[in-house]
């Protein structure tokens, strides 16, 4: 019995914890399927429907499939001059429809009175399992990241952009047809942002979310919703591996011949005959075209507003020439030269495991820059003396471990995206600061590894975690003699263990294969580095002396000898004297 009290008690805790940590996502969503709704509401009190159906199925004289039954009054007037009682039978199935049925149906239909309340009930059914699927696709275990608020903001407001849309524009008459209503749905133009803006994963899975809506907002005709679901998946597989923003122009000229493609293929699979299917085509390739320069130009801003780490903002994020990068390079060389090195490495790593080589790139530029005000205590900077020689390892540590934070303190200044800002405050995870932890071992035994830990958290992303290894190898080889490959294999495969079984590894989802995969590709990387050269036949060591200057140094040693000794003989004859 108490152990059935402990578990109801934790499972409330945990909805209350739930609810309490996701309480913007709900209201977001919540706003969401309101909106939803409204649409919703609004396509059914415009529509020529009854009972669900929509008058265009029927005709007079065809047999009735099913039975209705006026739910009001409706009196007459001057469209239609009859009235309607309640409870009254309109068609009954089995039976003809009449001519005077047909136009009770009708006027059913077009009153402003009457709303088909089972097609709104159909409209809160169909959209509560839309969202179902929503939750099933955006979760972590797919995403493999969780959803940022702004994340779906943007999400439920292009959901509302192509519903909203679809459902108005199927009113006028000129894109009364399945093929002409295509030209002004925008459903691959927030694709394309989606794809730039966070990625090819959750912008396949939200090219299905809006093939839901455009399939419902049209009477689930499936042309329009199967012509923009290829339309969507096409865009995303032409813009995923853009970097420059010129692409987005060739992409523009392909995305619309794919349109045109898909347009013809659909009519000549369904066999339609549809007057002026010409200007469809051109208008359709004409929607991909334009899809593509509005995202060019949306782009910006929303890569400002939503702070994501897209390929252009990354890009933009990589030059060196930017003030933080000159300023690092003139206050911390050796930070400097020591972040380009691990960007090399870390890159280099992600291309070969799959992930995403530019943002761990960027991330390693960036993942030092707290060392930047006080760059003296860092080795890598120290010229002479070191400036840990003159304090305790407490407050050693404490200068350490603070570079971590205030790099993420200038990284919220720089607007850096939230992708590269966890790469700072990841870079070091929890691991132990082991060499002042054991010096302060040597002084006081009673010292705990949490009080000479750093405060973050172990890397949740591939990139921050191949970023993390490549930080730990890059300055451990440099101590390593004679660095052979062999050699360089042990020590890296060693390092890299021991922030496994040190539990640095565990939330990044890496596998062994990733880890041997990316050990080689360190291997690759430094021995090239440290590879040894040729010793070139005038080459001399500067520290030592040609014959000529030895020759010199002789001469004058010899001179200073002969100088001294004259020296000591007239001070014995003044002593004499």
């Amino acid at each position: 019995m108490k152990q059935k009290l402990n578990d109801k008690t934790n499972y409330l805790k945990n909805t209350e914890n739930f609810f309490k940590t996701h309480v913007s996502s709900l209201i977001v969503f919540v706003l969401w399927f309101v909106a939803v709704l409204v649409i919703a509401f609004f396509d059914v009190a415009t529509s020529d429907t009854v009972l669900s159906f929509s008058l265009k199925d029927y005709e007079v004289g065809m047999i009735s499939d099913k039975t209705v039954i006026a739910e009001k009054t409706l009196y007459s007037d001057s469209i239609y001059p009859f009235e309607i009682k309640k409870d009254e039978v309109i068609i009954k199935k089995g039976f003809p429809i009449t001519e005077e049925a047909f136009g009770k149906l009708e006027k059913l239909a077009e009153t402003p009175e009457y709303i088909d309340t089972r097609a709104f009930a159909n409209a809160i059914l169909y959209f509560m399992l839309v969202s179902a699927l929503i939750f099933f696709l955006f979760t972590k275990g797919f995403l493999n990241k969780s959803l940022r608020l702004s994340e779906l903001i943007f999400y439920s407001l292009d959901f509302i952009l192509v519903y909203g849309l679809c459902t108005i524009g199927k009113r006028f008459p000129a894109f009364g047809t399945d093929f002409s209503l295509v030209i002004i749905i925008p459903a691959t133009f927030v694709v394309i942002l989606v794809t730039i803006l966070y990625g090819q994963k959750e912008a396949v899975y939200f090219s299905f979310i809006i093939f839901f809506a455009i399939f419902y907002a049209t009477d689930f005709s499936p042309i329009p919703a199967i012509f923009e679901l290829c339309s969507c998946l096409s865009a995303v597989r032409v813009v995923r591996k853009m970097d420059r923003r010129f692409d987005m122009v060739v992409a523009a000229i392909v995305i619309a011949v794919l349109n045109a493609v898909f347009l013809v293929t659909l009519m000549i699979l369904t066999n339609s005959q549809v007057e002026g299917f010409v200007f469809d085509v051109i208008c359709v390739a004409f929607n991909g075209f334009i899809s593509c320069i509005l995202a060019l130009g949306f782009l910006t801003p929303l890569e400002s507003i939503l702070n994501t780490a897209s390929v252009f903002r990354l890009m933009d994020l990589s030059d060196l020439n930017i003030p933080i990068m000159r300023r690092l390079l003139l206050n911390a060389s050796g930070t400097y030269n020591h972040s380009m090195m691990v960007a090399s490495l870390a890159e280099s790593a992600c291309s070969e495991i799959g992930a995403n080589p530019l943002l761990a790139r960027v991330g390693a530029y960036y993942h030092d820059l707290g060392k930047i005000d006080q760059p003296e205590y860092f080795v890598e900077n120290q010229t002479g003396t070191n400036k840990h020689d003159d304090i305790n390892p407490s407050l050693s540590v404490s200068v350490i471990r603070s570079h971590v934070k205030k790099g993420i303190e200038k990284a919220h200044q720089l607007h850096l995206p939230s992708e590269v800002i966890d790469i700072i405050a990841q870079h070091h995870g929890n691991s132990v600061i082991s060499y002042f932890y054991n010096e302060a071992k040597k002084q006081n035994d009673t010292v705990s590894e949490s009080e000479f830990s750093y405060s973050g958290e172990p890397p949740t992303s591939k990139e921050a975690a191949v970023v993390m290894l490549a930080d730990t190898v890059e300055a451990a080889c440099r101590t390593l003699d004679k660095p052979s490959v062999s050699r360089l294999e042990k020590f890296i495969h060693q390092l890299v263990m021991a922030k496994f079984e040190h539990g640095q590894l565990e939330n990044c989802d890496l596998t062994f294969k990733d880890l041997n995969i990316i050990e080689s590709s360190f291997v690759t990387i430094l021995a090239g580095h440290y590879h040894s050269r040729i010793e070139y036949p005038d080459q001399k060591d500067p520290d030592e002396k040609t014959l000529s200057e030895k020759s010199v140094e002789n001469q004058v040693e010899k001179t200073n000898k002969t100088l001294s000794e004259k020296t000591l003989v007239k001070t014995e004859k003044k002593e004499d004297k």
